[in-house]
Order: structure tokens, then sequence, then C-alpha cells
């Protein structure tokens, strides 16, 4: 009963929010994360007259809830992407996205190995901040430049396959991060080539497997008109590759990204892909994403607002800087016009549902707990890489929308 209780709450508030959101033209996740913001803080206050605040903010059922949600998450994200139009604009893109990768990770590197002078984890934890900083979310850059009508101009196309190409540098240096995580230290050149060897391994493997395997297994199912077999197939290939990239000592969120991206019309046919892709999107986006938003949200301390204000505003303004150096200026250098160049940047500012799973995973992993307490930039920094997420995924669009930019 009392779970039954807490997700019904959760999921009311949640809803609740994002529905909101989208009434003030934002995304439902911004929405859905501060839902769970307003829980922190009012359990924050209230929390030893109503223990059932403090219940929520601490729930083992969201946290497991929370993990179905990424899992979805990503395997959405995947298929969204549209690898196959964007291709043409892949030169490009590859140069946006490495500098969009190199030049917000690097800024963000230096700017936490600044602060966290002192702190036990210091190289980890900068780490990770220049991961965040250089990710773009492929989702929900895709569906501002929808709304926009932009996806098929130039700029579009730039931004969503350099917006690809980040999100698989993103999930490699992810991957060096939780090794750095399970050892301790810093991998060396043997273990790092190693890493680089199995990485690559599970590409082929799931690449291969991808073109040549799974359209024949989708044909068999589709000639069965049985969509729950095909829905079956997806997620049962999703957790095949995730076991794939745990057993090579990556996350497993890189095959439920990978299950995804090979899942199109083309290769499964136009009837299943809609019918499965209407399903899916309509169960992660109204019970599962929420959940984990939501869990992020009970997350955030706001004390951290006060407490490392300096830190926090070099952060965001990073955070924008970054990416519009990085990405602008080789998208300039490929012949994109001012305005469109900067709109590369701003569009690849973005980080939404993709930084809050590695946040996620970073947290679970346990990456902000205990030893760093009395650090009071390493305390906080969760809360200030989520808000980088929420302050980017609510500026993005209206900056773009008053960017004067071709059709």
């Amino acid at each position: 009963m009392e779970v039954l209780t807490e997700l019904l709450l959760l999921l009311l508030l949640s809803r609740i929010f994002g529905v909101a959101a989208e009434r003030l033209g934002q995304p439902a996740s911004a929405g859905e994360i501060l839902a769970g913001v307003s829980i922190s803080i009012v359990a924050l206050q209230l929390g030893q007259q109503l223990p059932f605040l403090n219940n929520l903010v601490h729930s083992e059922v969201l946290a497991y809830t929370a993990d179905v949600g990424i899992f979805c998450l990503v395997l959405l994200a995947g298929i969204d992407t549209e690898y196959r139009e964007i291709a043409k604009h892949s030169a490009e893109s590859f140069a946006v996205a490495l500098g969009g990768v190199v030049v917000p990770m690097l800024s963000g590197f230096a700017l936490a190995w600044l602060f966290l002078s002192g702190s036990e984890h210091r190289f980890a934890l900068s780490l990770l901040t220049g991961i965040v900083m250089s990710i773009t979310a492929v989702p929900a850059t895709a569906k501002v430049l929808q709304e926009l009508q932009l996806v098929h101009t130039r700029m579009g196309q730039v931004i969503l396959g350099a917006a690809l190409f980040d999100d698989v540098i993103g999930m490699f240096l992810l991957a060096v991060l939780l090794g750095i995580i399970g050892s301790g230290d810093v991998p060396g050149i043997t273990a790092f080539g190693i890493l680089l060897v199995k990485v690559s391994l599970f590409f082929a493997i799931t690449i291969t497997l991808g073109v040549k395997v799974y359209p024949h297994v989708s044909r068999k199912l589709n000639t069965m008109q049985a969509t729950s077999l095909e829905f079956s197939a997806m997620a049962i290939v999703a957790l095949a590759y995730g076991l794939l990239a745990e057993s090579l000592g990556m996350h497993w969120i890189l095959g439920a990204f990978m299950a995804g991206l090979f899942f199109e019309s083309s290769r499964v046919g136009s009837r299943s892909y809609l019918e499965i892709k209407l399903i899916f999107t309509a169960l992660t986006r109204g019970m599962l994403a929420p959940l984990f938003f939501v869990s992020i949200g009970v997350r955030f301390d706001p004390q951290a607002l006060t407490a490392v204000p300096v830190f926090l505003a070099l952060l965001l303004s990073l955070a924008f800087a970054g990416k519009i150096i990085g990405c602008g200026v080789p998208a300039r250098m490929f012949g994109l016009q001012r305005n469109e160049a900067i709109g590369v940047g701003i569009g690849m500012s973005m980080r939404g549902a993709v930084e809050f799973v590695v946040l996620s995973i970073a947290y679970n992993a346990g990456m902000f707990l205990t030893t760093d307490s009395n650090h009071l930039i390493a305390s906080h920094l969760f809360s200030g890489l989520v808000l980088i997420g929420v302050v980017t995924t609510l500026i993005v669009p209206p900056l773009l929308r008053r960017l004067p930019i071709r059709n």
C-alpha cells in the first residue's frame, strides 16, 4: 500500500508540473524535475512533522523505477535518431561535435579542478563535470528544431548529426569515467587501450547485428502481424545489447541506445515502426520518464544556490560559452552563416535528459556520497550539474526562436 501511495503521489505531481511547463512553452522534463525540487524543499522544511515527505525523497521504489526510466529514455533516444538523414552532413557534424566536446569538457574540467582543490575525488569529479558540460541531448534538441521547423535546414541537420556524434563520444567518456570509479585510479596506457578495444568491439558487434541480422528477424515477425512480438523483440535486443556492454566493462546504457538506433522504418517496416514507437513513447513519456525526472529533482539541494553562487554562475556561463565557441567556430569554418553558426552553438547547449541519465549513473555509482561531505563545492556539485541541465533546457528554445535564421 505504501509503495502504491508513493508512486501515485510522485507520478501525479510530476505530471501536473510537466503539463504546466508545456503550457508555458517549456519541455515537460523541466517541470517534472521542478516537481522533485519542490518535494525536496518542502521535505527540508516539514520533514519532521510530515515523515511521508522524507519517504518520498528517499524512496527505494522511485530509485528502481528511475532505472527503468533511464533504460526507456535512452532506447527512445536511439529510436528518435534518424542517422541516415544526417549522414550527408557528416563532415560538418563531426567537426562541430568534436569542438562541442573538447572545448566544454576542458573548460568544465579546469573549472572543477580549480574549485575542487582538497577533494578526495578531485580528478573523477572534475572529469564528470567536463563530461556533463560536453553533452548534448539528441531528443530534446530534435524536439525544439521540429517546433521551429528547422530540422531539414542545413543548420538543423548539422546540429542533429553533431548531437549524435556528441552522444557517442559522451558514452565512451562515461565508460572511461566508470572505469576510473571502479579502479579508483586513472587508467594507464595499457588499460586505456584495452578499454578502447572493448568499446570498438561493442560497436562492431551491435552495428553488424543491427544492419545484417535484426532486419531479417523483424521482417519475419512483421509477417505475423503481431505488434506485441515485435515490441518484445526490440526490448530483448536492447537488454541483450545492455548485457553485452556490461560484459565488456561498459554501462548498459550504451546497449539501449544502439538497439534503438537501428530500429527504424526502413528496416522493420513503417507499420511496425509507427505502432511500436507510439506505444513506447506513450509508456516512457507518460509514466517512466516523469518518475525518472522527479527522482533527479528530489536529489537537488536548494541550499547550493546560496552556498556556492560564484561556482554555479561560472559553471552556467561555461555551459553556454563552451558550446557556442566549440561548435560555432567549426560550423562557421564549414560555410554556415554567422547567425546559423551561433544557432548551432546554442542548439548544442541543451543537455536535457541525457545529462540527467549520466548524473544518475554517477550518483548510483557513489560519486557524490559521504567522503567529500565537508568539501563545500564537492557536496553541492550534483545540484550544480542538475541546475545546468534545467537552465539550458529552459533557455535554449527561446534563444533559438529569437535568432534570425532562414528556414
